[in-house]
């Protein structure tokens, strides 16, 4: 009995940074489970890829000679490998994606995360958003980034909706690990609250910074923000805030000394440490027109670790904090509300949310994930029978 073939072309896997990255990585490696899978990634993909799953990479830069390397290496690829499901890890390779299937007689699927439905350049309006309305099946990761799909013109009926996934933590980090994280990047004893991403226009750090960061320092003083991620090399439609004005917007509040950056954190142990040793995590993403939140998977990253999460109900965030849960949401742009809802967290004390923002993870764990998407995509093939 011959075993289903996937074929799944992303722009995004490690060792970029960020959270398509590892999406499309653990979507790969899941439908791996289910399926015999080919990726199609950047250059230099193939080193981190997951188990078993072969990788035919193609240049990442610049983004026109990938879009082209991929979608010809896909149209060979699929005619080779006779795949029953092309998946395009995003919008960006939507296009290459519906070539290979056209080109193998197979099924075309896209998983959509808000900002790659949303793009309104006159390219990507003329090439994209076709390809997305001619794909068999529209994936969507929040119902925002569904609805998105849908002011695309792709029929209701060829959307699903599959949230991301996150890795739960088989135990605590210890005492003496937390310890070690603070001793080494001078942490003290300080309250911290965590900010984990890319440092981008839409994350809004600067924002919270400006207009929240001061009420709250005020109100408790021994809290710290700790920053982990930079600004971005590589983004679809990105402006970056850099560390030098998020810094220069602290100083003039007379709260510099209440920051601190971290940078990238790829380790994974030590990422769980800044989680663990963080009282909230902080998600100030704002509303933009044109640039929204597709889901928000470091809230449900840092639920997995039991750490609260305060942020502004805008996009997929409203399906990534549950309210009284793993966190609070507030009206967009309300930063005063974002600043007592942080001080509530905060005068909880340790321990009050963890139980419940670690449930909510749990139902987000990627196997979980990857038999949703994989029953999604087998029952439109009826590859089931296989």
């Amino acid at each position: 009995m011959n075993q289903p073939r996937i074929l799944h072309i992303t722009h995004n896997l490690p060792p970029l940074v960020g959270g398509m990255e590892r999406l499309n990585w653990h979507i790969a490696d899941e439908l791996s489970r289910y399926a015999q899978v080919q990726l199609i990634g950047p250059s230099g993909s193939a080193a981190q890829r997951p188990p078993g799953v072969p990788v035919a990479e193609v240049p990442l830069r610049p983004l026109s000679r990938f879009l082209l390397a991929s979608a010809r290496q896909a149209v060979v690829v699929a005619r080779q490998f006779k795949p029953h499901v092309v998946l395009a890890g995003s919008g960006l390779t939507a296009p290459a994606a519906w070539l290979a299937a056209r080109a193998s007689g197979a099924c075309a699927h896209v998983y959509l995360h808000g900002l790659d439905a949303a793009v309104q350049h006159p390219a990507y309006r003329a090439v994209w958003h076709p390809a997305i309305r001619r794909m068999d099946g529209v994936i969507a990761n929040s119902q925002p980034t569904a609805e998105l799909a849908r002011n695309l013109g792709v029929a209701a009926e060829k959307i699903r909706i599959v949230h991301p996934g996150v890795t739960l933590p088989t135990a605590p980090q210890s005492p003496a690990a937390l310890q070690d994280f603070r001793q080494r990047h001078q942490l003290g004893n300080k309250r911290l609250l965590l900010s984990v991403g890319r440092l981008t226009t839409r994350k809004g750090l600067r924002e919270f910074v400006q207009q929240a960061l001061p009420a709250i320092v005020q109100a408790a003083p021994d809290t710290l923000l700790v920053v982990v991620g930079d600004a971005p090399a590589d983004s679809l439609h990105a402006s970056v805030q850099t560390r030098d004005s998020i810094q220069a917007v602290a100083d003039a509040a007379g709260i510099g000394q209440h920051l601190r950056f971290l940078g990238v954190i790829t380790d994974p142990q030590e990422l769980a440490c800044a989680y663990e040793s963080a009282t909230l995590h902080i998600f100030p993403v704002r509303h933009l027109p044109g640039d929204p939140e597709g889901f928000g998977m470091v809230a449900i990253e840092a639920a997995a670790h039991g750490l609260p999460t305060v942020a502004f109900a805008t996009g997929g965030i409203v399906d990534a904090v549950a309210p009284g849960q793993s966190g609070h949401l507030v009206a967009p742009g309300d930063y005063p509300a974002l600043a007592q809802a942080a001080l509530q967290i905060l005068a909880d004390g340790p321990g009050t949310w963890q139980t419940r923002a670690s449930a909510f993870a749990a139902q987000f764990a990627w196997p979980v994930m990857g038999q949703k998407l994989w029953h999604m995509l087998a029952k439109d093939t009826n590859s089931l029978d296989y």
